[in-house]
């Protein structure tokens, strides 16, 4: 919980890993570019003061994990994100089973999301019951452009696919989050193009398509389909800490998903460990859009109520969390952010 002026907000942060990118985990020469290519975002994107010497961010200890998530970082929930990558790691980046053994030992802070990748077949549609009899499942987190064997990439709209969305249905496993944003070497870029999103939340109104990275660089896409399907929501990692490098650039973003989404469906994230949730969660809550845009554009100030939904209060509503009273907006119940 993070409290600030006499408000409390309750925190959620959508999107957290643990990885293994060392030297012994690297399976080839796309494993190290890939953690390369995080660190820089790291680097370039965070305060001089929250920047990592490279050794640890390659692999962190599961003790710091939690002492900045949880004792410094104000989170009162976190939800894991697995990205497996197993063609560039030995065993894979961040595995369901990897994050699920750490959320069993520290009871009540995590939720423990899997995956699947279509190009798996009926195997995967069997591992995936496995994952979620096992976890309990609430969600999965996609990526679309991982590399597997000689394919570079894959769409929500493939068959295969489609059936592994029904499975979600079936199994009521709600919370589809899909990197739809950045690119990240060596993967290409248009395999996170945001344009599948579309269609599969229209085919699937029971589900939530969480974008994660908000379709960046691809916002206008993303705010399009997002304002057209009620099940679809915008995830803040990677955009977020652009508050400290660009503020104007980051005003411009959120104000567009608050113009074109609403605040009820944006969410929080620090996609730990590329960013520690401690000085977005306090940047976000002092954060304005400069009175000069406001007075330039149609770009409104963010209220309190908004900030408090983007934090927790939606993810809370999405994975039915429980919110203390003190956290709760008037007239909400515990859990609901709209």
């Amino acid at each position: 919980m993070y409290e600030k002026d006499g408000e409390k907000y309750f925190i959620v942060d959508g999107h957290v890993h643990y990885w293994d990118a060392s030297p012994a985990n690297q399976a080839n020469k796309y494993g190290t570019g890939f953690i390369d290519c995080f660190y820089a975002y790291h680097a370039n994107l965070s305060p001089p003061e929250w920047v990592w010497p490279y050794e640890r961010f390659l692999k962190y200890d599961e003790d710091e994990m939690i002492h900045d998530l949880f004792e410094k970082g104000y989170v009162d929930k976190a939800i894991f994100q697995p990205t497996y990558l197993t063609d560039f790691y030995v065993n894979g980046f961040n595995t369901t089973e990897y994050n699920g053994a750490v959320a069993e030992r520290h009871p009540g802070k995590f939720i423990t999301n899997g995956s699947f990748d279509p190009r798996d077949g009926e195997a995967g549609l069997e591992k995936l019951e496995a994952l979620h009899e096992r976890w309990d499942l609430k969600g999965v987190k996609l990526y679309t452009a991982e590399w597997k064997g000689d394919s570079k990439g894959w769409k929500l709209t493939d068959d295969w696919a489609q059936r592994y969305l029904d499975k979600c249905r079936e199994l009521g496993i709600p919370n589809i989050h899909v990197h739809k944003g950045p690119t990240i070497w060596p993967l290409n870029r248009d395999a996170f193009d945001v344009a599948d999103v579309d269609s599969a939340a229209s085919s699937f109104p029971e589900l939530n398509f969480i974008v994660e990275h908000c379709g960046l660089p691809r916002l206008e896409d993303f705010c399009w389909i997002g304002t057209q399907e009620p099940n679809v929501y915008g995830g803040l990692a990677v955009a977020i800490p652009f508050m400290y490098t660009r503020p104007h650039y980051f005003a411009q973003v959120i104000s567009e998903l608050l113009f074109w989404i609403g605040e009820d469906k944006i969410l929080f994230a620090s996609d730990y460990a590329i960013w520690e949730p401690k000085w977005l969660v306090e940047m976000f809550v002092d954060f304005q859009v400069p009175e000069h845009m406001q007075q330039t554009t149609d770009y409104g100030p963010i209220s309190v109520a908004a900030k408090k939904k983007i934090l927790g209060l939606n993810a809370a509503n999405l994975y039915d969390i429980e919110v203390p009273a003190e956290c709760q907006l008037a007239g909400q119940p515990a859990g609901a952010s709209a």
